[in-house]
Formats: C-alpha cells, sequence, structure tokens
C-alpha cells in the first residue's frame, strides 16, 4: 500500500463537523429548556451509570468544556477518517464503549461527562499506530500529536486539577494504545527514491547491475582506463630549462646599456 491509499473525501470534513454541532445542539437544548442531563453520564459500579457509556461523551458541563473539546475532537476525527478510513468506525465506536467501561470500573463515585475519553483514545491511538506502522507519512502524524496534545499526558494522572475526570483520560489513553496493538493496517510502501526500487524496474541493459551476478558478486569490473604514454625525454626534469626575464618599466630613466636592464633567474 503507497500514498494512493490516502485519498481526500467530503466525509473527511462532514463527519467530525457533524459530532461537534451534535455536541452543541445537545448544549443549547440542556440550556433553552433547562434540563440537567448529566445524571446520564457514568456513574461508577452502578446498573444505571452503565447507560453513561454511550451517553457521556455528548454531554458538558459548561460552555468552557464543550469549546475546550470542540476544536480537538474536530482535528483528531478528520486525521482517523483521513488517514485510517477502514477503521474509522470500529474506533470511534469501540473506542466510545471500551473506554466507558473501563470508567465506569475504575472511576470515583461521581458523574463522569464529557468527549475527552473519547480525545485520548484518539490521541493514544494515532501516536502509537504511527510509530508501530514505521511509515513516513504516518509518523509524521504522530510527531505532530505529540506537539499539539503532548501535554494532555498530565490530566491522567490524579489531583492534577480538581473537576477533571482523570478516570475517563486514562481509559481513554489505555484503549488507544490497545487498538493501536490489535487493528492491522496495510503494508505500506517506503517512500521510492531511486529508478531500481520502482516495482516495473527492468534489469536488463543497465550497465552497472551487468557488472553482478545473482549473488551480488563484482564479477564483470570496468576496464581500466588506458594510460597516456609520456616521451621519457620530456618527462625528464632535468630537460627543462625556464628563464625568466625582467624588463625595466618605461617610466624609469634608461641609464647605460639596455642589455645591462636584464636579470635572468
Amino acid at each position: 500500500m503507497n500514498d494512493n491509499h490516502f485519498k481526500f473525501s467530503l466525509s473527511v470534513f462532514v463527519l467530525p463537523l457533524l459530532l461537534v454541532l451534535s455536541l452543541w445542539v445537545i448544549f443549547w437544548f440542556e440550556i433553552t429548556y433547562k434540563v440537567n442531563l448529566t445524571e446520564y453520564g457514568i456513574y461508577p459500579r452502578t446498573f444505571t451509570g452503565l447507560r453513561g457509556i454511550v451517553f457521556s461523551p455528548f454531554l458538558h458541563g459548561s460552555m468552557e468544556h464543550l469549546y475546550n473539546n470542540s476544536i480537538p475532537i474536530f482535528l483528531l476525527v478528520a486525521a482517523l477518517r483521513y488517514f485510517y478510513r477502514e477503521h474509522f468506525f470500529k474506533i470511534m465506536g469501540y473506542g466510545i464503549l471500551l473506554s466507558g467501561l473501563l470508567t465506569w470500573i475504575i472511576a470515583r463515585e461521581s458523574y463522569h461527562i464529557g468527549i475527552s475519553g473519547l480525545i485520548y483514545v484518539l490521541v493514544s491511538f494515532i501516536f502509537f499506530k504511527g510509530i508501530r506502522t514505521k511509515y513516513y507519512r504516518l509518523v509524521a502524524l504522530s510527531l505532530l500529536i505529540v506537539m499539539l496534545y503532548g501535554s494532555l499526558i498530565w490530566y491522567v494522572f490524579p489531583d492534577v486539577e480538581d473537576g477533571i475526570s482523570w478516570e475517563g483520560h486514562l481509559a481513554g489513553l489505555i484503549t488507544g494504545f490497545v487498538f493501536a496493538v490489535i487493528f492491522k493496517t496495510p503494508e505500506y510502501q517506503k517512500m521510492i527514491k531511486y529508478e531500481w526500487e520502482k516495482p516495473d524496474f527492468d534489469p536488463t541493459g543497465d550497465k552497472f547491475l551487468e557488472r553482478f551476478d545473482e549473488n551480488g558478486n563484482f564479477v564483470n569490473p570496468p576496464k581500466p582506463e588506458p594510460e597516456l604514454e609520456i616521451d621519457p625525454e620530456i618527462s625528464s626534469t632535468s630537460n627543462f630549462r625556464i628563464t625568466y626575464h625582467f624588463v625595466e618599466s618605461k617610466n624609469v630613466q634608461d641609464k647605460g646599456n639596455p642589455e645591462d636592464k636584464k636579470d635572468a633567474f
């Protein structure tokens, strides 16, 4: 599989846009009709709290909370759709379910809401999968993710900031790593730099390759260039005599015989 695998389509823009719009529509509904949907979030180790596994990513406690999550989720979902099209719906669906279930198991007794758990799933998956593929474009994407969201790692630890569900973040990080190991990607071809690396390269008639056998041994060395024949009399430095003459400038007044003004070196 080569770079032709990555093709832009309208879904790369539409799908993350629809997701973000759904988050804002639900938040607008809560504000407009003064409805509190927090109780539909994840409440650990209770039967009713299980429904939060599905609903919690679409619930946010404040405008700031929703705004801070909107830009990262849009960019990450778009990147996932473009670079990992064949796994897009599996990563999104299973990511919500598995990270939510882990949060339900390990979290403190409180309602846990927000799509940040899925954000951590995508950050973790894109980073670890890109490193594992060793494909230059996906590795570059992994490095870009580190530059943009590397600081998120601090929010998987307890007591970093009050009101933050570090358990949901940790669950998302673990889920993304597991997905990076489980889901297989195509065997990407390395970037072609030379003519002989191309699939349609024909070695027949190649002057350089003709000098090697099938085992790579050098069997047909190039013929040495003929040496130039130099006359021994000319090559002997003893037969050369170089004489330098000094001629006085015309601006200097001539005195005496002109023949006396020439010096030999």
